[in-house]
């Protein structure tokens, strides 16, 4: 019998290539007689663009080809963003794009188009833009869709009547930028009026309809691959970039490459939602929790991308992390003439579960009770939250449910928060808020975590015998770096009964996978994991039924062992997986699985439990974390080594989030003042802490293998256990990201004056 090796830490299946340098990313790729392409951006952060003048451009040598507003295809990138406006909505909007034979000479030729701009005016406070009379960044005015979302279940007045005591703040968020290594790249390359592109994504199938949609074309002309990425965080692609670098690419009969500086990155990509959040909770004396009610302003900046969705989950911890019958969320969404917000780790998981956990942090202290007793008294437990089921009983529950009287696939939050308390020493070492003495004080703290648990949206899978015997799997997602190629070839390799090195991964490409979901959501594992099990599990069958007719021996007396088929009653009866394909004919032996992850009886979530210990220096408002425990239920962990790296990569991405990192935009000229590592202070490896990380003991019996997600949810717990350290060090509340060393200060001053 194979060994398994789910539940192993097996090396990535990329590992190779990448450790040797011979992994090919978008920017590596070059093509016979490419282009490369520059893109001209917008001095101001409103303005239509009356003339423009691109003569001078056109006449320097090595020019190819350009694109403006006024002679670009009429096709949408988006619902709100065509593939080039007259009207510019931030500073660094696309203007117009060049292809030259070189980047310093389509430098060069950016510099020498010569536009007129009407200037409009502009806003860049959320708030301001909900205002009837701000300008409108679109038309039909600021409030994308025109209305809030409003969620509810129960009726908060009846819980908050109920309440004891009520207890309201509210927290800010910044914008803030993923920073991967790899800015994003896209080429594009035209044959005989098909379209082939390679480019930085998340989701080829997804990007192939988008561009033949905007392009025109019929969707069997336009082919997407994904090469390696060198991260993803999310928000790759959803900008122009790829649509640019076609349409260049097409009137110079030749290749474009456009890849974006690390200037144009920060500035043009798509940063996490700055947000402004009240959350209003009322409680028992004796804490238990009568009403929540969350309201979030979240700024998507000149386009929506991706902010419906990334508004919705900034409300899931209000409306399912506590046992609470009566809970609502409304949210706006809001655009302003700053550049745009999109897809970004957990999306707005992180900036509603700040905004929660330290609100109830402070509840915990007022009612004199421990915030861990606190929580684990008023977590959402395995049965769920109270009330009725509204989905109908054969329809698949929303991962994201705001219904109650449905339970849980699989709720391990208790023991992430036992044992992580327990890691850190929270029962013997934390000391009540503000005790410790000396100009350096020290301080523990805690959050709990909700998130998706991976589900989601129909997903294909093919599995195939090579001429090698080993198998070949096909999916049409894309692994970002996270290595989701390694834990499906495991799953692969345990469902057929082979060895892991003998599994062949094909990836992200449009011609020779079928749909598959985008990589985002953590739905990988989960959803494209069900795909691979199913059609794995499927090539087994036509394996054993093609070397049943051979060995003449019944299905049932057969089984894969090491690289062959072996009869069960006669084990020297056997033939090689390499000598059944060669047996074949000519003919694949192949299986294919489509499947709709879910379950019509349960919630799929993952949950987790952080806590922090931080030094905070009271002269110069300096945070240090010492120490860091990410406890996480994700259910059966596929690979624990990928796993555990998951998490720490998760919490040392935030902690710049919590403590450093913010994208600042000059409010009177909407001009970006920190577009460079330089000045957007992310943390170095020096100031990461030791992570801790425990996985609960927990199989999910849904999920495949057990497993559920995890790819995001250690991005959502970090700032709200650090900032309540900082309390407990300091005794001093601090509501609003980055808590840098001067907010520090600011603080402490505060409370000195009173």
């Amino acid at each position: 019998m194979t060994d398994q090796v789910v539940g192993r830490s097996v090396p990535r299946i990329d590992l190779p290539e990448k450790l040797t340098g011979e992994a090919r990313y978008t920017s590596d790729l070059k093509l016979p007689g490419m282009l490369h392409g520059k893109v001209l951006r917008s001095p101001y952060p409103h303005a239509r663009i009356v003339a423009i003048e691109t003569a001078g451009a056109e006449r320097l040598a090595g020019v190819h080809a350009l694109v403006t507003p006024f002679d670009a295809p009429e096709g949408k990138v988006a619902p709100d963003m065509g593939i080039l406006n007259d009207e510019v909505r931030f500073v660094g909007d696309e203007v117009a794009a060049v292809a030259a034979d070189d980047e310093d000479v389509a430098q060069e030729a950016i510099g020498l188009i010569e536009v007129r701009y009407d200037p409009l005016p502009f806003v860049t406070d959320p708030e301001e833009a909900l205002r009837p009379t701000a300008p409108a960044v679109h038309p039909g005015g600021n409030l994308v869709g025109g209305r809030p979302l409003s969620l509810e279940r129960g009726s908060i007045d009846e819980g908050f009547s109920e309440a004891d005591r009520i207890f309201e703040d509210t927290f800010t968020t910044p914008a803030h930028s993923g920073g991967a290594l790899e800015p994003r790249a896209a080429i594009a390359s035209w044959d005989a009026g098909r379209l082939t592109v390679w480019k930085s994504s998340r989701g080829v199938h997804q990007d192939k309809h988008m561009m033949a949609s905007a392009l025109g074309l019929e969707s069997d002309t336009v082919r997407v691959i994904g090469p390696h990425m060198g991260a993803g965080f999310g928000n790759k692609d959803e900008t122009r970039l790829a649509i640019l670098a076609a349409i260049l690419a097409q009137r110079a009969g030749r290749p474009v490459k456009i890849e974006l500086t690390r200037e144009e990155e920060l500035i043009a990509g798509r940063t996490r939602h700055a947000t402004r959040t009240t959350i209003r909770v009322g409680v028992k004396d004796e804490g238990s929790i009568t009403a929540i009610h969350a309201s979030t302003i979240m700024d998507t900046g000149a386009y929506m991308s991706s902010g419906p969705g990334v508004l919705r989950r900034a409300g899931q911890g209000a409306l399912y992390l506590y046992r609470c019958p009566h809970v609502r969320y409304d949210g706006q969404l809001v655009y302003t003439n700053r550049p745009s917000a999109g897809s970004y780790r957990a999306l707005g998981a992180p900036q509603g579960h700040f905004a929660l956990e330290a609100l109830m942090d402070r509840i915990a202290q007022d009612l004199g009770m421990d915030p861990l007793d606190f929580r684990l008294k008023n977590h959402v437990g395995p049965e769920g939250q109270p009330g009725q089921r509204t989905t109908p009983p054969d329809e698949i529950i929303d991962t994201q449910p705001v219904e109650g009287g449905v339970p849980f696939s699989s709720n391990g939050l208790r023991e992430c928060l036992t044992r992580g308390a327990e890691a850190i020493g929270w029962r013997e070492r934390r000391r009540p808020s503000g005790e410790s003495k000396g100009p350096k004080v020290t301080g523990l703290g805690m959050s709990m975590i909700i998130y998706r648990g991976g589900p989601g949206g129909r997903t294909a899978a093919k599995a195939r015998l090579t001429a090698e015997g080993g198998v070949e799997v096909v999916s049409g997602i894309i692994d970002v770096g996270e290595g989701a190629a390694t834990v499906l070839a495991q799953m692969a390799a345990d469902e057929m009964g082979v060895s892991y090195d003998s599994v062949k991964m094909t990836l992200a490409d449009t011609a020779l996978t079928l749909p598959a979901h985008i990589t985002a959501g953590s739905m990988t594992t989960f959803s494209s994991g069900m795909a691979v099990k199913a059609a794995s599990a499927q090539l087994k069958a036509v394996v054993l039924d093609a070397a049943s007719g051979i060995l003449d021996a019944g299905v049932d007396d057969l089984a894969l062992q090491e690289g062959s088929v072996v009869v069960g009653s006669d084990p020297q009866r056997r033939i090689t997986l390499a000598e059944l394909a060669r047996s074949a004919g000519g003919k694949t032996l192949e299986a294919e699985a489509s499947v709709l992850p879910g379950s019509t009886k349960s919630i799929i979530n993952s949950f987790g439990a952080h806590f922090a210990e931080v030094e905070v220096d009271l002269g110069t408002g300096q945070v240090r974390i010492v120490r860091f425990v990410a406890a996480h239920d994700s259910g059966r962990i596929i690979n624990p080594a990928l796993a555990t790296n998951q998490v720490e990569g998760g919490v040392s991405q935030m902690l710049g989030f919590t403590l450093t990192e913010e994208m600042i935009t000059d409010g009177r000229s909407g001009f970006t003042l920190n577009g460079s590592y330089l000045e957007h202070k992310g943390p170095t490896f020096m100031d990461y802490p030791d992570i801790q990380v425990i996985f609960a003991d927990v199989v999910d019996p849904e999920g495949p293998f057990g497993a559920k997600a995890l790819g995001e949810p250690p991005s959502v717990g970090v700032a709200p256990a650090v900032i309540n350290a900082i309390h407990n060090a300091t005794g001093l509340r601090i509501n609003d990201l980055p808590v840098t060393p001067d907010r520090i200060l600011n603080a402490i001053q505060m409370s000195e004056t009173g």
